[in-house]
């Protein structure tokens, strides 16, 4: 028997170009199908800064209204991800936590994500039955918690709460670029870009600063010489510097 060929003509990719798959709802249908349900996705924006808060998110999608195209925040421009922001705030249940840099100083930036997401899945609408979260590490949620490493090019309720959680975040950063003028908040979002660190030797860490992120630290040891010895006090009685955290 002779197959006839398809109809639909094959796209070929660029030469270096590679095709990236979307985030579907497969995980979660598959829950529903269990009886499992309210899912909830989960995802932070801001690690990696040196200033501003971490700003986690938690998503439950309606099943019958999932915006298209939602994607890894990361994949998709800043207008497709205000757009998509809009929707997904219209269709579906939805919280925000943060983690200022106060607690990021107090805790690491690991603990201070980790406590922003659970405080986001816990102040969901509706509890969940179950949760995934982008990354290796589980939720201490009353609910199972899935963690999925690189979640969020991969499960679509994560990819929607990597949306909300970007937005957000970038929102309030052109807030404190208005509070704090000077630092380039509203174009860079905080994170350790040329601008901003030149920003930082010329004007000092602003109270938004993330105080043991190295090149924080490199600022207040110039500017603000005394906290460097408050810090020594508090934390090594010996006199001895404690070690310094690093940006992720």
């Amino acid at each position: 028997m002779i197959r006839e060929k398809s109809g639909k003509k094959q796209i070929k990719l660029p030469k270096g170009v590679i095709a990236v798959t979307p985030p579907s709802f497969r995980r979660e249908r598959a829950l529903i199908k269990q009886g499992v349900w309210p899912v909830a996705g989960c995802d932070e924006a801001g690690r990696g800064p040196l200033a501003g808060p971490v700003v986690a998110a938690a998503v439950v999608l309606d099943p019958k209204r999932i915006p298209k195209g939602i994607d890894d925040s990361k994949r998709l421009t800043p207008e497709r991800r205000e757009a998509l922001f809009e929707e997904i705030c219209a269709t579906a249940s939805f919280s925000v936590a943060f983690a200022s840099p106060a607690r990021i100083d107090r805790d690491n930036i690991l603990r201070a994500s980790l406590w922003a997401l659970k405080r986001a899945v816990d102040s969901l609408p509706e509890a969940p039955k179950h949760v995934f979260v982008d990354g290796r590490d589980r939720l201490g949620t009353a609910c199972d918690c899935e963690a999925v490493i690189g979640g969020d090019g991969i499960v679509v309720s994560i990819a929607a709460a990597s949306i909300i959680a970007k937005v957000t975040r970038d929102r309030l950063m052109c807030a404190l670029a208005q509070e704090c003028p000077g630092y380039g908040f509203e174009s860079h979002k905080g994170y350790g870009v040329p601008e901003h660190l030149e920003a930082l030797g010329r004007l000092g860490p602003s109270v938004h600063h993330r105080s043991f992120f190295a090149p924080v630290v490199a600022a207040r040891e110039k500017h603000q010489p005394w906290t460097i010895k408050r810090d020594a006090d508090l934390f090594a009685p010996d006199g001895e510097i404690p070690a310094i955290s690093a940006a992720v």
